[in-house]
């Protein structure tokens, strides 16, 4: 009979038998750009971050 080299640990074991599978993200809209993003972050678009539809900060591009 077979036996394992290596004892598999608990976490390992109930990772491989669980039916629980990664989901994708869920994402918002900004209503200012139309922008998809992660709900309750900040995000960039266009060298500006918004944040609830307004813009915090502009970011200055040197050209």
């Amino acid at each position: 009979m077979a036996h394992p080299k290596r004892k598999i640990s608990k976490t390992r074991r109930d990772k491989r038998r669980t039916h629980y599978k990664a989901e994708t993200q869920n994402l918002a809209i900004c209503p200012t750009t139309g922008e998809f993003h992660l709900p309750h972050r900040a995000f960039w678009h266009e060298g500006k971050l918004y944040w609830k539809g307004k813009v915090v900060i502009e970011k200055d591009v040197l050209v």
